[in-house]
């Protein structure tokens, strides 16, 4: 294939947002979508973290169906379940961006680390990334979970080279986490400023 497993996505970020700079809902789950290829890669290990974002895709896509034009802007059904005060609520659009954001700040920081720690294993660098990102949010059935899914982690090698295809793998990967970090961060400021952004699993 020409490029790598990155291309999609990478190509998909430049319409995320509205030429006033605002998330779009669906160019924005469609880069969320554009990456699961790249967690079947990684076989068991990630079965986890990729029903965690399709479940999470799937219930935001639904909202979004129901008025296109409503919930054109991704924060939208996000204000729309603030105002109504069902936002906390555990199938709530809220709830499903705010895991949906951290599960992606997770993949971000495993991709940072297979760049930048060239001598890490693939399960060294998942732990380091749940460490960093999804584990002060999960309670410890989760956790516990998440820790026996990372020694399924394939062979490193093995892996940059299947995700690699064509293309310059590294370069790829630095450009989607510069890329898309700037949005889960701004996802994260406006969940913040909804007091939305630290909520726990239950």
């Amino acid at each position: 294939m020409a490029g790598t497993v990155f291309t999609p996505s990478l190509e998909g970020m430049k319409s995320v947002k509205s030429e006033n700079g605002v998330i779009l809902t669906k160019p924005f789950l469609e880069v969320c979508k554009l990456i699961q290829p790249v967690l079947d890669k990684f076989g068991s290990a990630m079965s986890l973290v990729k029903s965690d974002i399709g479940g999470n895709i799937t219930r935001l896509q639904t909202k979004y169906d129901t008025d296109p034009t409503k919930y054109e802007q991704l924060y939208s059904m996000i204000q729309v379940e603030i105002t109504a005060k069902t936002a906390k609520s555990s199938s709530s659009c809220t709830n499903g961006l705010l895991w949906l954001t951290r599960a992606m700040d997770f993949l971000v920081e495993l991709f940072r680390n297979l760049v930048e720690h060239p001598d890490w294993s693939m399960s060294k660098c998942c732990t380091d990334s749940y460490n960093k990102t999804l584990k002060k949010w999960h309670g410890w059935m989760a956790s516990s979970s998440f820790t026996v899914a990372m020694k399924l982690a394939p062979d490193r090698n093995k892996f940059m080279e299947i995700i690699g295809g064509g293309g310059d793998i590294n370069a790829d990967i630095e450009k989607f986490c510069s890329g898309f970090s700037p949005l889960l961060e701004e996802n994260h400021k406006f969940l913040a400023s909804v007091g939305m952004d630290d909520l726990k699993a239950s």
